[in-house]
This record gives structure tokens, sequence and C-alpha cells, in this order.
């Protein structure tokens, strides 16, 4: 099928196209982006697909992102994307607006049982037997004027986007069409609750071994790293690389030549940033300790995998009855956090990330199986 592509390079054509717009029960929305050396995505281009018209929105030549923004939270059209997070993340930055109701297509593929985490290329090739070219997949896209082959890719891409949709939604019943959505939606949440840098420590490798007044420190560190990844538009190992965060909280150096020698510290860190680094770490050593963290959980240990293989046996005989990918029901991490609130002998809660239709399908089967644990001699 020809692909008629139409260029939107200034504010008026985008805010008359996304009228338009306003009026289909659906549109493609796809992004190219460079994220080598930002903390932040970086768009070189949005595309739009709907029929066998790609729209192809230059991002370097629109100022008013209003009329897109007012498109993206229509409830009235569904915007399609495919493993969309960091799509989410170009069009948040650039709008300020997330899509809703937004229908992924790579969910959906899952909620059919046609395979998980699919890749796009691979979902066409499956759903639509096409075969998408891959040259251009890490191509510059912020440079100008694009080749006639990454415009090529770029408008085959949305459009291809639209026609999964079309193939792809009648297969759903209305309960899993439901469900896509509701997931569509958790992802927008999600990204709307961006993280607090204060909390970042909590992620930190190993930081449960460390103590809680190292914990303060290991806070402080974080918090630090993680505010200046967002001012300086660098990405976090940039900053200050993962691995040097728990020996810095643990030992807590008080000299730039200690400094240099912790594990993974960069040359380029110490000459920056030392100086700061070291009055960081010795004004957090000192965090009076009623306002020290509290301790974080130990890992579950090796005793509690047949208990955690137990409960993922029960997403996949829900899976096995909804004809749906068993990766789809319960994510491992849900399920450790389920573990470790009441481990070894209960009582267990269900944690806050098991919501919606898979807390009202599972939530009492899960606990059942637990307490029926506890139960054994």
């Amino acid at each position: 099928m020809a692909i008629d592509i139409h260029w939107i390079r200034d504010d008026d054509s985008l805010a008359r196209q996304c009228t338009q717009w306003q009026s289909l029960p659906f549109i493609a929305v796809d992004t190219e982006f460079m994220r080598v050396d930002t903390f932040y995505p970086i768009a070189g281009l949005l595309q739009v697909g709907y029929g066998n018209n790609a729209w192809l929105i230059d991002p370097l030549l629109i100022n008013d992102w209003h009329p897109l923004a007012v498109l993206l939270e229509d409830p009235a059209v569904t915007k399609v994307l495919h493993a969309c997070s960091e799509d989410l993340e170009v069009l948040l930055r650039l709008t300020g607006s997330l899509p809703l109701p937004l229908f992924d297509t790579q969910l959906a593929a899952g909620y059919l049982n046609i395979g998980f985490s699919m890749g796009y290329s691979r979902l066409v090739q499956a759903v639509l037997d096409i075969e998408l070219p891959k040259g251009e997949t890490r191509s510059d896209w912020l440079q100008r004027p694009l080749s006639d082959t990454q415009v090529s890719y770029a408008a085959e891409d949305a459009m291809h986007l639209a026609e999964l949709f079309n193939k792809l939604q009648p297969q759903l019943s209305a309960q899993k069409y439901a469900w896509v959505l509701e997931d569509g939606a958790e992802l927008v949440a999600n990204l709307r609750r961006e993280s607090d840098p204060r909390e970042a420590y909590r992620e930190a490798k190993l930081a449960w071994k460390l103590s809680r007044q190292q914990l303060a420190v290991l806070r402080e560190l974080c918090t630090w790293r993680e505010q200046q990844a967002r001012i300086r538009n660098q990405p976090r190992n940039r900053i200050l690389r993962e691995a040097s965060l728990w020996p810095l909280a643990k030992t807590q150096p008080d000299q730039l030549t200690t400094l240099a020698r912790i594990e993974d510290m960069h040359p380029r860190t110490v000459r920056q940033d030392g100086e700061f680094l070291l009055q960081l770490i010795k004004s957090a050593g000192s965090t009076p300790a009623d306002q020290w963290p509290a301790p974080l959980p130990e890992p579950l240990p090796i005793e509690a995998s047949a208990m955690l293989k137990s409960l993922r046996a029960i997403g996949q005989q829900y899976a096995e009855r909804l004809d749906m990918a068993p990766e789809l029901m319960l994510r491992k991490k849900t399920l450790e956090l389920l573990l470790k609130s009441g481990y070894p002998q209960g009582p267990y809660q269900l944690p806050d990330s098991l919501r919606g239709w898979r807390r009202e399908l599972m939530g009492q089967a899960l606990l059942d199986s637990l307490a029926s644990v506890g139960e054994q001699p």
C-alpha cells in the first residue's frame, strides 16, 4: 500500500491537523529521538498514522505544542503506541501531556498470546506478514535534512502501527480490551508519579547491607545524583557511577585521595565534584540518629524460592485459562513484595503494585496460597 506522507513544520499546520485528528476514532503515534549523553530524550521526529496516511511532525520547528497536548488528552480518540515507555517521556517533555486512552500494541500481543514483550518488527512480521527494514533504528534523527530512507522508515512505522491496531483490536474481547487500556493508563500514571529523588537510595545495589547511619549517607548521595542528572541533563552514571554509591556510603572517605580510590570512581567526578562530595558525605554522616532511614529489608532467602514458584503458578493458571502470555499476569517484583510483607510466618498483605484487574482476579488466590503454606506442619 502506498503511503501518503504529510509534513508538519509550523505551529499553524499542527493546530489545524490536531483539530482534524480529533474527529478520528484512533491515531497511531510514534517518536524518533536521541538519548546518548542526556538524561532526557531529545525528540527528532513525531509520527502520526491513520489509514494510508503518515504525518511527520518536525519538533525542531514547532513552538506551540498545546493543540497536540489537547489531542493526547482527548478521551474520544484512542492513541496507539508500541512499547511506549520512552515515547511517553518524549511526549511529556514536549507537550506536558500524556496520551489517554492508550492502547499499547505490545501489551495487546501479550493479551492475545501472540508473544510477550515483542519488538515492533517481530510483531509486524507476525501479524501483518511484513518484513521491516532495520537500517534506520539507530540513525541520527536530529540531522537535517533527514534522508529519504529515514523519512520512509518513519512513515512506514506510523502506518503499520495503525494497521496493527486494526488487526489486533477486533480479536480482543471487551474484557481484554478494557484491560489493555487499563494497563495503558497505569503506564501513564507511573510516569506522572515522577520519582522522588530522596527515595532513590532504596533502589541502590546492596543498600540493604548498610547500617542506618550509612543509609543516611547513601540517601544524600543518591538524592544529589538524581537531582544533578535532571539539572545538568546528563545520564546518572555521568554524574556519579552506580558502582561507586555503595562503597562511598560504606567507607565515607574524607580526602580526595581516598575518594579517587573508590571502586569505579571516574576521575572527572573527582575533579568536578570531589570537594562537594566530601562535604556532602561529612554532613550526611553526622545526621542525628533519629533522622536516619529505617533499615532496608534483606533479599528473600533461597528457601523462599519454592513459595515464589507457587505464586507464579497461580498467574500461569489464570493465563492459560484466559489464553494470555503468562508474563503479563504477575510481575516478579510484585510477588517478592508480597512475600516480604510477612515472610516467613505471615500474615501477608497485597502490595500496592498489585492493582486493578490483577488484584481483583488473583489477589485473594495469592493470599489463600500463602495461608495454606503457613498451615502446613
